[in-house]
């Protein structure tokens, strides 16, 4: 087996930058069998500095951090990136344009998940940067033919703040997955065929269960696609 070393620029929240490392693992095992693993090198962020920058809107002082831990991954060994977290990929063609290695835009795989699944209209879980922003949605609705809803204001707030407050410090409340499926049901009701997972923490609180419709779990369509990936010639 020759699997490519992926990088992960990780941290942003530890918690699901563990999922990714957990998947890549099992995912080679379950495909090669023994005592197979992933190569990879993580680089993990103090998520603290990244959300106070986040708060304050410098993204040009998160771009400029988000390009140097590319760089370091590239130099220490990584053939491959990925950021593992939706919210940045807001810098995603700048970190790409500093990067001699390839970079697999989470937004990009699974938008072409959903368009093989033969959907059109979408709705959108994430951070308040994720679904209000335009970087996201609108690469997702032009590469891909998508239409995408995403809550109402209070309702993202509230989205919002169960992933800082409550995700990202690894708490998982009845009460948030279920308000959670209510905004599911809304975006359901709105005219939505199947909803993106679109933060990498979500996936902690929801699954298939608690959904009339398709959930596309952008951590694990990321995984699966840095994979793919990683194990071509």
């Amino acid at each position: 087996m020759r699997c490519k070393t992926i990088g992960l620029i990780g941290g942003m929240s530890w918690e699901s930058s563990s999922e990714y490392y957990r998947l890549l693992n099992e995912t080679v095992r379950a495909r090669f069998g023994d005592l197979h693993s992933a190569p990879c090198i993580l680089f993990s962020v103090d998520f603290n500095e990244i959300a106070t920058l986040q708060r304050a809107g410098d993204w040009a002082a998160l771009t400029k951090k988000m390009i140097g831990c590319a760089q370091a991954l590239e130099q220490a060994g990584a053939e491959l990136l990925l950021i593992c977290t939706n919210t940045m990929h807001r810098m995603a063609d700048e970190v790409q344009a500093a990067a001699g290695i390839p970079l697999v835009h989470i937004a990009d795989v699974t938008g072409a998940r959903i368009a093989q699944a033969g959907l059109k209209k979408v709705g959108l879980l994430g951070t308040l940067y994720t679904m209000e922003q335009t970087f996201y949605r609108e690469r997702v609705a032009e590469g891909f033919g998508l239409e995408v809803l995403i809550p109402e204001e209070g309702d993202r707030a509230n989205v919002h703040k169960v992933i800082f407050s409550e995700l990202c410090l690894g708490q998982t409340l009845d009460a948030s997955r279920q308000f959670y499926r209510d905004v599911i049901q809304r975006l359901v009701e709105r005219g939505a065929e199947a909803i993106i997972l679109g933060c990498t923490e979500i996936m902690l609180l929801i699954s298939g269960e608690d959904s009339p419709v398709p959930l596309f779990d952008t951590t694990a369509i990321h995984v699966q696609a840095a994979l793919k990936e990683a194990l071509s010639e």
